[in-house]
């Protein structure tokens, strides 16, 4: 698989994704050029109000395929695991099962087309029978064991018929495939009727809506104990800005005070005028003083990262991975040179004027202190679209056109193209580049699509999967 994959999530949505093992060091750069006729800019689009809002990530272990140690067995015996080690690979094989059914579920829901859309899905279904077969064969009969089971198996048979029922309430309509409708819905009864059997959920918990989403939210994270990384975030530079506050008040208050004492000079004794002229003075403080200080600031930040971040075992508290986070308008004098030369291969149509909104994120792996037996974290980060949709025009215009003496008009929507230029820097080998295309119009991304590096411009490899198929189905 490649090293960075990038993906559409949901309508107004991307999400890139990569794996780092122990010992890894990676400097990953996003450059999306934003055409000036889309408006988004430094005046009209806040950076760091856009990271909290529309920028999500979540890292936690990783293993290839679902063929997990609670599966395969990497213990050779039920007697040599401990509680905790069974939990840890439980929720590892959950949480992965989980979110391998999320991801193609969402991109199963992209699909419009009937005769991809219904074999994919029959697909879906058997792969989730297959899963959830192969997890409960493993059910331990411990009795302090099978707490922990229950509580994923119980989320895993609720979240697959959630999402098995959803792509089917959105699926293109059709009568050829009423087959695999029927065998999707009956594989949604029988785990509805599974955990009847089980006696997992309550009568008043099945029958209420909010009682049953708020219990299988309490079980999702359960099973993410332990799997998912505990983050402490630290914004940099706190005390940097203070120090750029007090220069910025400084510089205003000498140029002020040099003023009023010209003043003072000029007009003798206390007088309308003086009062006047000081007035004008301290007013002229206040506007100048922010903008001032927010032009050295942008200076002295510009380059530097805005968050630090440590990734840390749940379990153990032991430092997982160090994390630097970039997020800033650039110029494009300020580009690495293979980015130009990758952006001159545009068609002449594509060669417009853009802004840049650059992120960027330097990850260095700690070579010890993982949870035993993986060496590999996943990192998946989205991006929501949904703040630069809102600047775009609607679509007003129509297309003519005549037939036997008839004219007809179709609508046509704006859309726009943004171009994703993604660079990977791994140690100190030479940077790596991949670009896409991503086009959207105000309600949904219509398209992404990955274009050629020019001769000379090294592409993102792929890495060698060393431990089996991809979850992902």
């Amino acid at each position: 698989m490649s090293k960075v994959n990038i993906k559409q999530e949901e309508s107004l949505s991307i999400k890139f994704t990569h794996q780092m093992k122990v010992g890894d060091h990676r400097r990953l750069d996003l450059y999306f050029f934003l055409p000036k006729e889309m408006g988004i800019n430094p005046q009209s689009l806040d950076e760091e109000e856009y990271y909290h809002a529309a920028i999500a990530g979540r890292r936690s272990y990783y293993s290839s395929g679902l063929h997990l140690p609670l599966v395969q067995g990497r213990f050779i015996s039920q007697k040599k695991r401990t509680v905790e080690e069974f939990r840890l690979y439980l929720n590892l094989f959950a949480y992965q099962f989980a979110v391998a059914i999320e991801t193609d579920s969402k991109e199963l829901a992209q699909v419009e087309d009937v005769e991809q859309f219904y074999p994919s899905l029959k697909d879906l279904s058997e792969i989730v029978t297959q899963l959830l077969k192969k997890f409960r064969r493993n059910e331990p009969s411990d009795p302090k064991w099978k707490h922990y089971f229950e509580n994923a198996d119980n989320y895993l048979s609720w979240f697959c018929e959630q999402r098995l029922l959803k792509l089917m309430s959105h699926a293109p309509r059709s009568s050829d495939y009423s087959e695999v409708v029927e065998e999707v819905i009956n594989l949604c009864r029988s785990e509805n009727g599974y955990r009847d059997s089980k006696n997992y959920n309550s009568s008043q918990t099945q029958s209420d809506p909010n009682r049953i989403s708020n219990k299988m939210l309490l079980l999702r994270r359960l099973i993410q104990q332990g799997v998912v990384l505990k983050e402490e975030q630290k914004r940099l530079g706190v005390g940097l800005k203070k120090m750029t506050t007090g220069i910025a008040t400084a510089f205003v208050m000498l140029v002020v005070s040099s003023l009023i004492i010209k003043a003072q000079g000029i007009f003798s004794g206390l007088t309308m005028a003086l009062v006047f002229t000081l007035a004008v003075i301290y007013g002229f403080r206040e506007i100048f003083k922010e903008d001032i200080r927010n032009a050295l600031w942008r200076v002295i930040q510009k380059g530097r990262p805005r968050w630090s971040r440590i990734l840390r075992d749940t379990t153990s508290q032991a430092m997982i991975a160090k994390q630097h986070v970039w997020i800033d308008f650039v110029k494009s004098k300020d580009l690495p040179e293979e980015i130009d030369e990758i952006l001159k291969r545009r068609h002449s149509q594509n060669k417009l004027d853009a802004d840049i909104l650059h992120y960027g994120i330097n990850s260095r792996i700690a070579s010890k202190d993982f949870l035993a037996g993986y060496s590999t974290i996943q990192e998946q980060v989205n991006f929501s679209l949904a703040p630069f949709a809102r600047y775009l025009e609607r679509g007003k215009a129509k297309i003519y056109k005549e037939a036997d003496g008839k004219i007809s008009s179709d609508s046509v929507e704006r859309r726009y193209q943004i171009n994703l230029v993604l660079s990977l820097q791994e140690g100190r080998k030479p940077p790596q580049f991949a670009r896409y295309k991503i086009t959207m119009n105000r309600s949904t991304i219509v398209d992404i699509s990955q274009s050629e590096m020019p001769d000379g411009i090294e592409a993102i490899g792929f890495e060698h999967d060393e431990e089996g198929a991809s979850p992902s189905a």
